[in-house]
């Protein structure tokens, strides 16, 4: 089983900059062991569904500490077989671009 699950969440009522507590985040997910990818708006991490979002609860529950609102997305991808999906589909999609076939 895999799941990709890609989230932003950081708190509404801490001013502008976002960039310290997303920070706290990606060291949560980073100590996790689990595959990501941090992107401008979010990021995506891939792994089993119990493990995935025990990261996002561990990364609200950090973030709840300093803060009183919290705006979270959320998006889920689940496939009974498959692994290393994110490298896949981006490399699936790139060869397209290239004009191959994987």
């Amino acid at each position: 089983m895999s799941v990709i699950l890609e989230f932003s969440m950081f708190p509404t009522d801490k001013g502008e900059s976002k960039s310290e507590s997303v920070a706290k985040s990606i060291q949560i997910i980073q100590d996790s062991g689990l595959p990501y990818k941090m992107g401008s708006m979010g990021t995506t991490i891939e792994g089993e569904w119990d493990d995935v979002l025990k990261v996002v609860s561990n990364c609200f529950q950090e973030m709840k500490k300093s803060s009183g609102r919290i705006y979270t997305s959320i998006k889920m991808d689940y496939r009974k077989d498959g692994e290393n999906r994110m490298e896949k589909k981006i490399k699936s999609v790139e060869s397209r671009l290239l004009g191959k076939k994987s």
